[in-house]
């Protein structure tokens, strides 16, 4: 020991002073002292999924008669216990390390070697201990096929829970499509006034595309249940056992109740981000959407005395430091930053995994950890968003009915029977002296001046009411009849 505080380790570059008390060894202490950059330290998902690859392949190991039994029990114990989390303060590498994720390989290596040797009976300060990190813990593994494998885990580990809290927010729109059916408003393009929607067409549409979306990070995680664990360095698997990719795959899906499968080819498994691309891309996808719902609700819910009013999100803090009484959309406000946040995440993946270069991908580590942050800040700010916006909000009726009622492009209905360009001239009118369509419409066709598109005859102010009394009906489709 060089002193109370710490004990020396040894690797490859020499000696190294590690804090007495800590688990993790030289190479680790190293990284920490090369990359002190951000301070962020690994996502659980990672820890967790590093774990169970060493836990297997002890495991996988031992049925093979490459690790005697007091050997392969510690290691398997100690990786237990880090896949619990009893160890999680012992991963202390920043996200940004060395390329490739040697740097996390081997603070898992050394973490579970010494928690191993510890179960066997030796201090972490022994000469000799029998659990070499390198040559029992990372046996028949390589950084280059371990850190992917963990990223395909790690992600599948949380996907679950992800779709759950897409679900629910998918569900909480689809209950508020129903309970605002009956409420028929101004449909808006261009910020302009449009024809006639129900409020739950609305949200019917937000219900729908949040749907398809969860369906496209489903579609996209399948193809991360490929695992080239076993193509060791490069892919082709030197210093592994024959049987132990397979063997691996059987065991981890045995250990972590995932479905997983052996790629059917190494080294594209080892050169190729694209299924993390893939997956990042389609969680880019349900941002960009829920970042539009964000938009959409806070347009809905401005004012309330200056702007649409037409729907009222539930008060859940104070809005203002100096003025008194302002509330504001907060939930939507925090779902956007987190979904920019996300899109961020995804720009971060894309352009590392273009990055590979002939056998490996050297950037992995910031795809894992954008990955994994990703599905954090979007389990997080969903469900937070879904309880405690969304399921609350309420319409206001009044408000939403009082704008239809000011919209001349209602017009759009008498246009089968007097034609657009007649119609464009009653907007303009009821424009102009703040009437609304149906009244300037009907004083029109009581003076005889409303033509039918047929030919000439006048447009009675029967049609009239009959086209546009049931606005409701203008959000149904079809052609109005004058009958």
């Amino acid at each position: 020991m060089a002193n109370s505080q710490f004990r020396i380790e040894r690797d490859s570059l020499g000696e190294v002073q590690i804090p007495v008390e800590v688990l993790y060894g030289a190479q680790t202490q190293r990284a920490v002292h090369n990359f002190p950059v951000s301070g962020l330290k690994p996502w659980k998902a990672f820890i967790w999924s590093m774990a169970n690859i060493k836990l297997a392949a002890a495991q996988v190991h031992l049925e093979l008669g490459l690790l005697d039994e007091d050997r392969a029990k510690a290691i398997i114990q100690a990786a237990r216990e880090v896949v619990e989390g009893k160890w999680d303060n012992q991963f202390v590498v920043d996200p940004f390390q060395a390329g490739a994720g040697t740097s996390h390989n081997m603070n898992t290596n050394e973490v579970i070697a010494n928690r191993a040797n510890q179960i066997l009976g030796y201090a972490l300060d022994a000469d000799k201990k029998p659990i070499h990190p390198n040559d029992h813990v990372n046996m028949s593994q390589s950084t280059n096929d371990t850190i992917p494998t963990a990223i395909r885990l790690g992600i599948l580990w949380r996907l679950d829970e992800l779709l759950a809290v897409v679900d629910g927010l998918a569900q909480a729109l689809e209950n508020k499509a129903h309970e605002f059916d009956d409420i028929v408003k101004s449909g808006r393009t261009h910020l302009q006034d449009a024809v006639p929607v129900r409020l739950g067409q609305e949200f019917g549409g937000y219900a729908q595309a949040v749907k398809r979306d969860r369906e496209r990070i489903s579609r996209s995680a399948e193809g991360l249940r490929s695992l080239g664990i076993g193509g060791t360095a490069t892919g082709t698997g030197l210093n592994a056992h024959p049987e132990y990719a397979e063997r691996m795959v059987h065991k981890l899906s045995e250990n972590t109740g995932l479905r997983l499968s052996k790629s059917p080819n190494l080294f594209e498994a080892m050169q190729s981000m694209a299924d993390a691309a893939d997956f990042s891309a389609a969680c880019r996808t349900l941002a960009i959407t829920l970042t539009r719902i964000a938009n959409d609700f806070r347009l809905l819910s401005s004012g309330p005395a200056t702007g649409l009013d037409e729907i009222r999100l539930p008060a859940v803090q104070p809005g203002s430091s100096i003025m008194p009484g302002k509330v504001n959309p907060v939930l939507a406000e925090m779902l956007n930053m987190a979904m920019f946040h996300v899109q961020g995440n995804d720009l971060t993946v894309s352009l590392a995994a273009q990055a590979g270069q002939l056998e490996l991908n050297v950037m992995m580590p910031i795809i894992a950890h954008n990955l994994f942050e990703m599905m954090q800040v979007m389990i997080g700010a969903i469900r937070a968003f879904t309880e405690k916006c969304v399921v609350g909000l309420q319409a206001n009726r009044a408000k939403a009915e009082g704008w239809l009622a000011k919209n001349a492009i209602v017009v759009t209905a008498l246009n089968p029977l007097i034609g657009y360009t007649a119609g464009a001239q009653l907007v303009k009118e009821a424009l102009a002296r703040n009437l609304t369509i149906q009244e300037v419409a009907l004083a029109k066709a009581q003076a005889g001046e409303l033509v039918h598109t047929d030919g000439g005859r006048r447009i009675t102010p029967a049609e009239i009411e009959n086209a546009l009394s049931d606005l409701r009906r203008l959000t149904e489709g079809g052609i109005i009849s004058s009958d």
